[in-house]
């Protein structure tokens, strides 16, 4: 399989989990698979292998004690793009797996966080603590509201 196809596998293997979390966040099966680690292990697995492949003495070097020239050249390898493209992909996702759960057990509106994590994992995150900050600030509920949202 070339890096090309790992590349394209790996990018399509995240989309159902983003559709659950987005367009059916209360379905048991949402639920069940986010609560799990089922999306992350194939995905680090991949990473891990890339990044074996990707790493030769010079860029071990340069990884080391990081300059951006260094690092800049490390990802214009084609290995070590897709490897730096997969580190996105599955720390997005935790990311986003977060945002939803903590949607879940707060009551707290997510699908923009997850939209926006979805193509710029940190200011998903960003969009989501604010969304928490102003929702407890304007919005307070009780702890009875919480936990009957939970359930």
């Amino acid at each position: 399989m070339t890096i090309s196809q790992i590349f394209n596998i790996a990018n399509l293997f995240v989309l159902p989990f983003w559709l659950l979390m987005i367009f059916l966040p209360k379905w048991k099966v949402t639920q069940r698979v986010m609560e799990s680690y089922i999306p992350f292990v194939p995905l680090a697995v991949v990473y891990s292998y890339l990044f074996v492949i990707s790493i030769t003495p010079e860029n071990a070097q340069a990884l080391s004690n990081p300059q951006l020239a260094d690092i800049a050249k490390f990802f214009a390898d084609e290995k070590a793009a897709a490897t730096g493209w997969i580190h996105f992909l599955v720390m997005d996702l935790f990311v986003g797996r977060y945002i939803y759960l903590q949607g879940q057990k707060t009551g707290i509106w997510t699908i923009h966080s997850l939209a926006l994590c979805l193509f710029a994992g940190p200011l998903g995150l960003l969009s989501h603590i604010l969304t928490y900050w102003i929702t407890q600030a304007f919005f307070p509920r009780s702890t009875n509201d919480v936990a009957a949202i939970a359930e």
